[in-house]
């Protein structure tokens, strides 16, 4: 029975990239480059998934865990030294071997399978990924016979004019008939520049007459590869145009693509409405119904259903059904907002959680407080939770009424249905069903009968 598995080659270092940062974890759309081959990879049914990397990125390991194996390439001796890594890994254990870069984010699981499954039907040696292009990109052109028949690569330096006008170019992505390919990467010279490279293969193959076979790619986006900060940028750009069009396919309305960024993993539920200078990102997951935007920015976010956030600030906050925020206000991490609360505009909220339908004025700020349901904030009212060395806690009970431009000295509890009056500083616990007001707040002092 044919088993496949597949290698990617990611021991690249980030020299053109100009960057600490290995190449293939560099993120695109909110995630690390090697994800996106792994990921296109996954539904084709692979035996064992191999990653091929080098010293410098151990980083790798990290990202991808227990979805892949690793081999590690310790020189920089080309793709063909690359691919025998993962030789005593995979020998014996599969018929089929698909090997593919982990610097190609673009290329698609449907490309992958049409590779494949072209590969096993023709039952070729070799089952080469190629592409009809007018801009060479740097890869070799494919030379055919008359019968059409693929005869050779030649890399752009060492081509004639006549080879040059040549459209179909190779990828660099191969099926490769196991029990060939491990005896034949031991044979391959060595280049002139002292490494050894897969586009050899091909010429081991047609000098022995063993079948060779092509499949082009649907499109050229598909198989840019990324080398240099123009490259990573081009690829940003096709895959967040994917991502919008999903969302746009999934009942999302997004009323100016190209202004608003999705990030991959994002969720968004149907009938959400998505506003020009929107950025979501991260694992943010936004239920149906919703408003964002315009200009607001959600990361690592969960947003109920029914919600408006209008140029305003998500951070790892919660947000339950039917809360409105903004404009121009900030959830710092560890915010969660239940049901129907309002936020005012240039309001803040860090580390808290407010009950149902608590209104939270403008020029406010929230922070490490309890606050229960049905609670009013007046604008200006400040948690004042830091005394220079610790942050300390404000508890706000049911139907507190906090006047406007209160500070709330903490720690310090408000209690039910308790009153405090503008421009109050609360230093001390305010009982339930209370009003105090001043400077330092004072209980209200109830009028005598006369």
């Amino acid at each position: 029975m044919d088993t496949l598995a597949a290698v990617i080659l990611a021991a690249g270092k980030s020299k053109r990239l100009r960057s600490k940062i290995p190449k293939v974890l560099h993120p695109i759309a909110g995630q690390p480059m090697i994800c996106y081959p792994v990921e296109a990879v996954a539904p084709l049914g692979v035996a064992r998934l191999v990653v091929v990397i080098g010293p410098e990125s151990q980083g790798v390991r990290q990202v991808l865990g227990d979805a892949a194996e690793y081999a590690e390439q310790s020189e920089p001796l080309g793709t063909g030294h690359a691919l025998r890594q993962a030789r005593p890994l995979l020998e014996g254990q599969a018929t089929t071997i698909l090997s593919l870069y982990g610097d190609h984010p673009l290329t698609t699981t449907d490309t992958l399978r049409r590779l494949v499954e072209r590969h096993a039907a023709t039952g070729a040696t070799i089952t080469m990924l190629t592409v009809d292009s007018d801009e060479s990109m740097g890869f070799g052109r494919i030379v055919r016979d008359a019968a059409g028949r693929v005869q050779a690569i030649v890399e752009e330096a060492v081509a004639t004019p006549e080879q040059r006008r040549i459209r179909e170019l190779n990828v660099g992505i191969y099926c490769f008939q196991a029990a060939w390919l491990w005896p034949s990467l031991e044979r391959l010279p060595l280049g002139p520049v002292g490494e050894y490279y897969l586009t050899d293969l091909l010429a081991l193959a047609v000098a022995e007459g063993q079948p060779v076979e092509t499949v082009a790619a649907a499109s050229v986006d598909e198989v840019l590869g990324v080398n240099t900060r123009l490259h990573l940028a081009q690829a940003e750009r096709v895959i967040r145009e994917r991502i919008r069009r999903e969302a746009l396919a999934s009942g999302v309305t997004i009323i100016d693509p190209p202004s608003t960024f999705i990030d991959k993993g994002v969720v968004i539920g149907a009938d959400t409405v998505l506003y020009p200078g929107t950025i979501i990102e991260g694992r943010s997951h936004i239920g149906s119904d919703c408003i964002i935007g315009p200009y607001s920015h959600i990361v690592n976010a969960t947003i109920g259903e029914c919600c408006r956030i209008v140029a305003s600030t998500l951070e790892g906050a919660v947000v339950e059904d039917g809360v409105s925020i903004g404009p121009y206000s900030h959830l710092r991490p560890g915010a969660h907002l239940g049901q129907g609360v309002h936020i005012g505009n240039f309001a803040e909220v860090k580390n808290s959680r407010l009950g149902r339908g608590v209104h939270q004025g403008h020029f406010s700020y929230v922070g490490d407080a309890t606050v229960g349901e049905g609670v009013n904030i007046g604008a200006g009212t400040v948690t004042c939770n830091f005394d220079g060395e610790k942050k300390h806690p404000t508890i706000i009970e049911d139907g507190a009424f906090i006047g406007s431009d209160t500070m709330l000295i903490a720690p310090v509890r408000v209690g039910r249905r308790a009153k405090t009056g503008a421009g109050s500083v609360v230093t001390h616990d305010v009982p339930p069903e209370s009003v105090v007001y001043g400077v330092p707040a004072r209980a209200a002092k109830k009028r005598q009968e006369e």
